[in-house]
């Protein structure tokens, strides 16, 4: 057992708390950072005109970083540089990202918890993490920096940015969407969204988890991808549609063909029969488009069993629907509306865009031959996601359409600190679909629809 007098000599030899550098080290680090950018951009140019980039791209990260350790070992000792081993190690990362990789991006990427990150041009970077913005001290050297960032980003995949296209959508290598506007449409530099792709896709255990929905919700919507019922996700920028309907499809059977259709490629079924297709937008001269509305269309003659249209926006709702009533049942889509309502008046006005001159009562009638029933996702405003709604849809006497609740999330509570509090409980209502369900060998226990009072009791 230690003495007092050696428990002494202990504390004594514990660390101290940091002090705050002195206004001469925060100089120095100052210079440090100073001259760092400065042998960056010099090295980075005669990269430029000494090497193969595009061979340095496709190296693995590990052997990258050995050839450019290499070569900038040779550039120093050729203009008789001397830097410490912490600077070079900074040197040769900064040339890393910023020659074939995004700049102080980087490491906003690299964090697998990050889901967002938004660039309000050089100087305003920020993040979504765990569903709060927060921002950063990252800031891009100058506009030109950041303009090289974004030509990275979207010249390997043939799109171009520039005065006359100064918008453009890509993505990068691992799925990740990019948007990027640059002036004179913006008004304060180029502006970057980047909406992150998980490298192991979200499952609907991982949501259950998240306490997005109950086990009694869970359980009834793969019940409902099993029975074959279609299905739209309603929800708002950011609620996370692309995620749930991700998570569905991962119930659809393993015999059945899944053709997916996608404005911009991001979902990733682990199933072993998925033929996917990406719209393509115009050219720089206007050509060469290839609408959603033309691939639905074409995947009527890919006997498909099912259809999964990433997000419908327009005229191709119709055919979508179209698709769900003659046969291809059990087929998914989402639509960006803030509640079933919504979704559904929502859709009528995309069915008009089509051309299709009819009556509003045969287009709900015709909605409602398609669509099953309604998942509304939100994301509320402490920045939880939530399942708000599943709703069933019928079609009155007088040709209204009636949205039934089967289950909803009930809000009690806005805390002092902006945290949402409330419960998910169904409503008592019985779906019409339970024949349905036990038909297709996918039967749910009745009892899961008696509501759920705010204590967790039925």
């Amino acid at each position: 057992m230690a003495t007092f007098s050696q428990r002494n000599f202990q504390k004594r030899r514990l660390p101290r708390k940091a002090s705050e550098p002195t206004e001469t080290q925060k100089k120095s680090n100052r210079i440090n950072e100073d001259r760092v950018n400065e042998l960056a951009q010099h090295f980075k140019t005669r990269l430029l005109q000494e090497t193969d980039l595009e061979k340095l791209t496709q190296m693995p990260s590990n052997e990258l970083r050995v050839t450019l350790d290499r070569l900038i070992g040779k550039y120093l000792a050729d203009e008789h540089v001397v830097i410490t081993g912490h600077d070079r190690n900074r040197l040769i990362s900064r040339i890393i990202n910023e020659s074939v990789g995004y700049g102080p991006l980087e490491s906003l990427l690299e964090d697998d918890d990050i889901t967002e990150i938004m660039v309000n041009g050089p100087n305003e970077v920020f993040y979504e993490k765990l569903g709060k913005l927060h921002k950063t001290e990252i800031q891009f050297r100058d506009d030109e920096a950041l303009r090289h960032v974004i030509d990275r980003i979207v010249a390997p995949i043939g799109r171009r940015i520039d005065v006359s296209s100064p918008m453009v959508d890509a993505r990068l290598p691992d799925g990740s969407r990019v948007n990027a506007v640059i002036p004179p449409i913006s008004l304060k530099g180029a502006l970057v969204s980047i909406r992150k792709f998980r490298k192991d896709p979200i499952r609907l255990h991982d949501l259950l988890e998240f306490g997005s929905f109950t086990p009694e919700m869970g359980e009834f919507l793969t019940s409902l991808i099993k029975a074959k019922l279609n299905i739209i996700i309603s929800g708002g920028t950011g609620s996370g549609k692309t995620t749930l309907l991700n998570a569905l499809a991962c119930y659809i059977p393993e015999n059945e063909r899944i053709i997916t259709i996608e404005d911009m490629a991001e979902l990733r079924i682990p199933h072993g029969h998925v033929a996917g297709m990406e719209a393509r937008p115009a050219n720089v001269e206007g050509k060469g488009e290839i609408s959603i509305r033309q691939l639905v269309r074409n995947a009527l003659r890919m006997r498909p069993d099912r259809i999964i249209v990433g997000e419908v926006r327009g005229a191709e709702a119709f055919d979508m629907l179209q698709a769900m009533n003659t046969g291809h049942e059990g087929s998914l889509t989402t639509v960006h509306a803030n509640s079933p309502n919504d979704a559904m008046n929502r859709l009528e006005g995309m069915v008009m865009m089509s051309g299709m001159d009819l009556p509003t009562e045969i287009i709900r009638s015709y909605i409602v031959g398609a669509v099953d029933l309604i998942v509304q996702i939100g994301r509320l405003p402490d920045g939880q996601r939530k399942m708000l709604a599943i709703s069933e849809l019928q079609i009155k006497e007088d040709g209204s359409v009636h949205l039934k609740d089967i289950f909803r999330f009930e809000q009690t509570n806005l805390t002092a600190e902006g945290t949402v509090e409330g419960y998910h409980t169904a409503t008592g209502e019985i779906p019409e679909c339970l024949k349905r369900l036990k038909a297709y060998g996918a039967p749910v226990d009745p009892a899961i629809f008696r509501p759920v009072h705010p204590g967790g009791d039925h």
